[in-house]
């Protein structure tokens, strides 16, 4: 029982980052109806934002320390979401009213495009983030061992998801953003500026992504610029298993998929992880084939 309750938290913790990855996805899909293949890059881009800083003479002599890291993912948040938004007005906008693969293509070029900036800037090596600044100490509760990382990335996951929930649920702007969503006509109609909700869409998703990829760079302390298309695929997989274009269900597929592939690496092989998860998301898509929570989509600009 105790193996099994550590590798649910260690699901959980990867389930977290995965489901902040999969809500950029889910949300430019919500409205845009258009796959963001450069998100998975955006999310690498934080992770080696964040790297740089804590490697720079900002943080050196600081010390682990709560808001030293609460910093660095605010400042990862921002740079990506400026990238964010200079890929959305470069790459799609102006192939908003193209045929739908053309909009495709172009996001994959988007994402050639961010990966090979990074190996320029950062090299082709992996690159270690520095221990001194992951928080040390590890815990029992009830025979269940934890660590303070696995609890900083668990709280600091739940609280954007659930800003983010409220943000939409309960304020003016996630108002617009609900009815862009239901049909876009209609909203520009009611006096919505669709482009500003979409340049929102590209400001929320890629700061969630950025928050990411520095947990990540924490958790496992190693980061590679081809590192966007791994996590992104399956954030993208936790994206469908919820539902795509359903913000709940992206946090939850998120978090489902986190536990399933920790618990098929502890219980089946570490080897088959993967191949165990996309095999349970092809019996769900057989079953469900909207994902758990169901679909939801925009009428396309």
């Amino acid at each position: 029982m105790g193996i099994f309750t550590e590798q649910l938290i260690n699901g959980l913790t990867l389930g977290s980052i995965y489901a902040l990855i999969a809500l950029g996805y889910t949300m430019v899909y919500g409205i845009m109806r258009l796959i963001n293949f450069a998100h998975g890059e955006l999310f690498m881009l934080g992770a080696y934002v964040g790297f740089t800083l804590l490697m720079s003479q900002f943080a050196t002599g600081a010390g682990p320390g709560l808001l030293l890291l609460a910093v660095v993912v605010l400042a990862a948040m921002i740079a990506v979401a400026l990238v964010g938004v200079t890929v959305e007005r470069v790459a799609y906008r102006p192939l908003r009213h193209s045929h739908r693969l053309t909009a495709v293509v172009s996001a994959l070029g988007a994402s050639i495009l961010l990966q090979n900036a990074a190996m320029l800037l950062w090299g082709k090596r992996y690159q270690a983030y520095p221990v001194e600044f992951v928080p040390a100490g590890r815990f029992e509760l009830l025979g269940v061992h934890f660590t303070a990382m696995q609890l900083i990335i668990l709280a600091t996951a739940l609280f954007l998801m659930l800003a983010l929930y409220f943000f939409v649920q309960r304020t003016a702007i996630g108002m617009a953003i609900r009815a862009t969503a239901i049909d876009h006509d209609t909203a520009r109609l009611m006096g919505i500026d669709i482009n500003q909700i979409i340049r929102l869409v590209f400001v929320i998703g890629p700061a969630l992504g950025a928050a990411a990829g520095v947990m990540i760079g924490l958790y496992y302390r190693q980061i590679h610029y081809t590192m966007g298309w791994a996590y992104g695929l399956k954030a993208f997989t936790a994206a469908i298993m919820g539902g795509i274009g359903n913000i709940p269900g992206a946090m939850v597929g998120g978090l489902l998929l986190g536990v399933l592939e920790m618990l098929g690496a502890g219980y089946v092989s570490s080897a088959w992880k993967d191949a165990f998860v996309f095999i349970i998301l092809i019996g769900l898509l057989i079953l469900r084939p909207h994902g758990l929570l169901g679909e939801r989509v925009a009428e396309k600009v």
